[in-house]
């Protein structure tokens, strides 16, 4: 899995670093954004819906920080 870390970014940074990085993932695989914005809670799974991607939930980074999981569908 790719992690992405947007820790420090504001909102919507870490919304565009996901779009810029999806290419790069092989359709299947997953890639995860670690975010300390409260926006990304409802953001991901929000582009994930406009987007057609799965939208695989939430966990916790080794550091505790949020980290919103995606799958990649096309």
């Amino acid at each position: 899995m790719i992690e992405i870390d947007c820790r420090d970014l504001p909102c919507p940074r870490p919304i565009i670093e996901l779009a810029k990085a999806l290419p790069g993932v092989p359709v299947g695989e997953r890639l995860a954004v670690v975010a300390h914005d409260p926006a990304a809670r409802y953001d991901v799974p929000a582009w994930c819906r406009m987007r057609g991607q799965e939208y695989v939930g939430e966990e916790a980074a080794e550091d505790g920080a949020p980290r919103y999981v995606v799958r990649r569908l096309s």
